[in-house]
């Protein structure tokens, strides 16, 4: 049996690239393909509804799934751990419903955040630069908030000292302890440069890709196990531990 689908945010570059998808794929079908002037009733009836919209957008998008047991795959930026933390509790209430919530759909992204989180352990001195698209209206990106607040997990029980140019606006937004520098350019697709600086060296661990083409099996993952999903599953990382168990 397919796995009914309801696109929300059906004419962004995400969302169209989720629809190709999901006509390529022999087990899954389109439900509803939902955009800014759409109802979110339309999505009732499908097995998964995966969203990429704005985070305002998101927050009600993932409330009305909770509120009608349905099963979400977020995949827009700005879900803070504050946020998350939300979404969880109401989730305790919703006993059916799940929601995923994807930060970045690449594989290559997810390892080179796990890398970053194992290196964190060995250095005091950490910053992110990310760059992306000049359309990408969010910053920091998604990806760079769950990179910090991963760094920032690993290095529970070590010593975090203050960043040096705490207050200072060229320093980067401070997540989590660590700088993230945003740069919304022409010419550029997705990057994260994960910079660590030690006694007379540095490490950086760098992820680039080149189109959104990138995306296409981490989306497929996501979906097929919101699928089979209940409450909450945060990053690509669970996702793909879970896929293989299955």
């Amino acid at each position: 049996m397919s796995i009914k689908v309801a696109v929300v945010g059906a004419t962004g570059r995400m969302g169209k690239l989720a629809i190709e998808l999901i006509d390529a794929a022999q087990d899954l079908q389109l439900h509803a393909a939902l955009d800014s002037k759409s109802e979110l009733t339309e999505a009732l009836g499908a097995d998964v509804i995966f969203e990429v919209t704005r985070l305002e957008v998101s927050e009600r998008v993932a409330d009305f799934a909770i509120a009608n047991d349905l099963k979400l795959v977020i995949g827009t930026s700005g879900w803070s751990a504050a946020k998350i933390a939300e979404l969880q509790r109401k989730l305790e209430s919703n006993s059916n419903a799940a929601v995923l919530v994807i930060p970045n759909f690449s594989i290559g992204s997810m390892l080179a955040s796990s890398f970053a989180a194992q290196a964190a352990k060995f250095f005091d001195s950490i910053e992110i630069v990310e760059a992306h698209h000049a359309g990408k209206i969010d910053s920091p990106s998604g990806t760079a908030v769950r990179t910090a607040e991963m760094i920032a997990d690993a290095r529970k029980g070590l010593t975090q000292p203050l960043i040096p140019g705490v207050g200072q606006e060229a320093r980067g937004e401070v997540v989590a302890g660590v700088p993230i520098h945003s740069i919304r350019l022409s010419g550029v697709s997705a990057k994260q440069d994960v910079v660590f600086g030690g006694e007379s060296e540095v490490l950086t661990i760098s992820h680039e890709v080149s189109s959104i083409r990138s995306y296409v099996h981490g989306i497929l993952l996501s979906i097929r196990l919101a699928a089979q999903s209940r409450g909450l599953t945060v990053g690509l990382q669970s996702v793909v531990d879970a896929s293989s168990q299955k």
